[in-house]
Formats: structure tokens, C-alpha cells, sequence
């Protein structure tokens, strides 16, 4: 379990995050959804370090840490995979850099790859293949971090529709199958319904909550499930009113 506790931050005169209290529970899918440029992108950069911590403190299982590197596995909007590398590399990168066993870990990719569907694949570079092949790729390398936290921004918010509803079941495989707890900001609240336990509204800059709509029932959902819909209506409206000068 991860909490987030009175977090805050500035960059010189300008308040970015006011005050943030999450609790992110252990094994369960939470979602952020707010107005663009409020600050979602600066909290994950605060969470794994990138950016230093000004104000507030971070439990993780009941220990006060620093920030978050050595705990998630963070994946961001593009897939940086390295151009060079063909697949099979790119998804071995967080073993080689951690000085684990290469054999073991190539059987574990090759494994991965057959469940997120790249088998036959490894030798190709990422200029060869679409870009919804190379997030799942990256999704391969970020489960190779064996964090037990999985940062995810936007990961999926440059793919077209029908290869976004994929990669959306793969994501719940990082949930289910493999036990990981997550948080994933997302802009597309059909997208967040989808997926989410906890869903978290944030309003504009300076970023802190407005709502958090806890979401049950067995997942995969269905768009048109009359719930949903009056969800992302309600929702909609809430952000709709946060861009109103």
C-alpha cells in the first residue's frame, strides 16, 4: 500500500500541487483523470524521484521513503524503446541493468511475449513493427523492472481506437495475472471507467482531489453499462466546470 500524504510542490512562484493525500491500496488498479497541465506528470516525476520532493512524506507498507525508484517500474506516454535494440533487448534491458541471470531472463521475456502476443517478433526492431506492438513491448519491459508499483502515464493515449481497447485488456492482465498494484493517469474517462477500482478527479493547477469514485464489480466492464455512463457523465460535467474561469 502506497499513501501519499499532504504532498505539495512549486516551481519558483507557481503552485503546481496543493496539499495531495492518496491512498493507493496494494493489488488494486487506481486511476488519475484530470484537466490537461494540472500537475499529473509532475506527481509521477516526484514519485520516482525525478523531480525532488518539496513538501509531504510517502508510506509504502507502513515506511517512510524518500521516493518511490527502487519500488516502481514507470512507463511513460512514449515507449522509448532504443532504436537500435530489437525487441528482445529492449525488454531485457531492466535485467541487464540490475545484474540478473540473462538466460533466466531471456525465458521470461520469450514468456511474456506470448501472452501479450509479440511471439516471433524478438529480432525485429522497433522501426519495423506498429506502435501498439512496441507499447507492448514497453508493457514487456516494465514488468521486467519486477516492481512491485507500475507507474503508467498515458501509456496508451497515442493509439487508435481498436488497438487501444486491446492494450486496455492487457492492462488488466498487470492487475490480475501478475498482482501488480497500479496507478495510471489517463485523460479518457470512458478509458478510466474501464479499468479503475479507485478512480481519482483532480481539478486544475495547483492540482489536489475533488472526488474519488471507488468502482466494483468484475472487470472487463462493458461501455454501456447504465452505471458507467451516468459516472462519466457526472464526471465530465466535474472537469467541464474545473476549465470555467
Amino acid at each position: 500500500m502506497l499513501k501519499i500524504i499532504d504532498l505539495g510542490h512549486s516551481f519558483n512562484d507557481l503552485e503546481v500541487i496543493h496539499d495531495l493525500s492518496l491512498m493507493v491500496e496494494s493489488g488494486k488498479f487506481t486511476i488519475l483523470i484530470g484537466p490537461s497541465g494540472c500537475g499529473k506528470t509532475t506527481l509521477f516525476n516526484i514519485l520516482t524521484g525525478v523531480v525532488a520532493k518539496q513538501q509531504g512524506r510517502f508510506v509504502w507498507e507502513d515506511q517512510t521513503v524518500k521516493h518511490l525508484e527502487q519500488l516502481a517500474a514507470y512507463m511513460q506516454q512514449k515507449d522509448l524503446l532504443l532504436p537500435w535494440y530489437n525487441l528482445l533487448d529492449n525488454s531485457l534491458l531492466p535485467a541487464r541493468m540490475d545484474g540478473r541471470d540473462l538466460a533466466k531472463a531471456r525465458e521470461q521475456v520469450k514468456e511474456l511475449f506470448v501472452r501479450l502476443d509479440l511471439d516471433g517478433f524478438e529480432t525485429y526492431l522497433p522501426s519495423d513493427v506498429s506502435g501498439g506492438m512496441r507499447q507492448r513491448c514497453a508493457l514487456v519491459r516494465t514488468l521486467m523492472f519486477e516492481r512491485p508499483l507500475i507507474l503508467l502515464d498515458e501509456p496508451l493515449s497515442a493509439l487508435d481506437a481498436i488497438t487501444r481497447r486491446s492494450l486496455q485488456s492487457m492492462l488488466l492482465v498487470l492487475q490480475q495475472d501478475f498482482t501488480k498494484t497500479i496507478l495510471m493517469i489517463t485523460h479518457d474517462v470512458e478509458e478510466a471507467l474501464l479499468l479503475a477500482d479507485k478512480l481519482v478527479v483532480l481539478s486544475q493547477r495547483p492540482m489536489h482531489i475533488i472526488e474519488t469514485i471507488d468502482l466494483t464489480g468484475p472487470k472487463p466492464r462493458q461501455s454501456d453499462d447504465p452505471q458507467l455512463l451516468r459516472y462519466k457523465e457526472q464526471i465530465l460535467q466535474t472537469l467541464q466546470e474545473e476549465l470555467v474561469p
